[in-house]
């Protein structure tokens, strides 16, 4: 049935991903339509999260930041799908770095680095930076695994195009253990933002003026294989156009205490949010388990 499934939808995707990108946004906007007006997807979970972390605003503006997050939403389908048969080119012209000299010069200090980011703007093109960097400098991403296995080695194949690889939470320790015993050199992406298991967390900080469960991981590993840690922020130029730039947390995490990566790293996320609201992914309940805070994280 899976397989069925993907040779039923795959051709489907090739052909919206050859679109121009003029007609591709087009699409866009028709997915919106269905999307956000007659299926209304998560929109009480947007319009709630809103209003929990912008009690000031008012309800008319509520209104606008979810209209614009929803049309921004769509256009993030697309550009996934773009990603099919998106050439080089056509990618570093809508996905630029305006300062990839931070990266390449922690390469040449011989050091890997870990990149966390958030669920904002745009991180489908991300991989395209591997072109920036050293031949033998291997890009990774830390994701979650498709249940389709057809689907899942497809997104694979997308991202291997230029020399980065996508890998689960489990491959990750071994995965770049290997790699710093083998002498070689990471870029390894961490989306850092997710909700944490409230029962697994080991650390609870404020999230957007709430106490929430957060992922550590990425902190922890950085200070395990003394990697520099570094933020990168997606700004949307206009519709299809994005631009990154890279802000080092830390060339010594051994150096911070426990958690303090993480917390900072959640205050950049909060700047980045509070600039341009519309572009953060507001469909997931990210403040789900405010209510439970445990006593010691109070």
């Amino acid at each position: 049935m899976q397989f069925l499934v993907y040779i039923l939808v795959y051709p489907l995707l090739w052909l919206i991903s050859i679109l121009p990108f003029r007609l591709l946004y087009a699409f866009s906007d028709f997915l919106y339509f269905w999307v956000y007006k007659v299926f209304g997807y998560r929109k009480k979970v947007v319009q709630d999260n809103l209003r929990l972390v912008f009690p000031d605003k008012p309800q008319a503006e509520i209104d606008d930041i979810t209209y614009k997050f929803y049309h921004h939403l769509c256009d993030m389908i697309v550009e996934a799908i773009k990603s099919l048969t998106i050439s080089e080119d056509e990618m570093k012209e809508h996905f630029k770095f305006s300062n990839v000299d931070v990266l390449k010069n922690i390469e040449k200090m011989n050091k890997s680095t870990i990149l966390m980011c958030a669920h904002y703007g745009s991180w489908e093109w991300i991989f395209i930076l591997n072109t920036f960097m050293d031949k033998n400098t291997m890009g990774y991403a830390v994701y979650k695994r498709l249940a389709n296995p057809y689907f899942d080695r497809l997104v694979k194949r997308i991202r291997a195009k230029y020399n980065s690889h996508l890998i689960t939470t489990k491959e990750t320790i071994p995965t770049l253990i290997k790699a710093k015993v083998d002498g070689k050199l990471t870029v390894s992406g961490f989306v850092s933002d997710q909700t944490a298991k409230p029962h697994t967390a080991l650390h609870w900080g404020k999230f957007m003026g709430y106490t929430v469960p957060m992922h550590t991981g990425a902190e922890m590993l950085a200070k395990r294989l003394d990697t520099a840690v570094v933020f990168f922020k997606v700004k949307r130029l206009k519709r299809g156009y994005y631009q990154t730039t890279f802000e080092v947390i830390t060339l010594n995490p051994k150096e911070f205490k426990d958690y303090e990566i993480t917390d900072k790293f959640f205050r950049l996320v909060e700047k980045q949010i509070e600039e341009a609201p519309e572009y953060y992914l507001w469909t997931h309940k990210r403040w789900k388990h405010k209510d439970i805070v445990p006593e010691q994280f109070k």
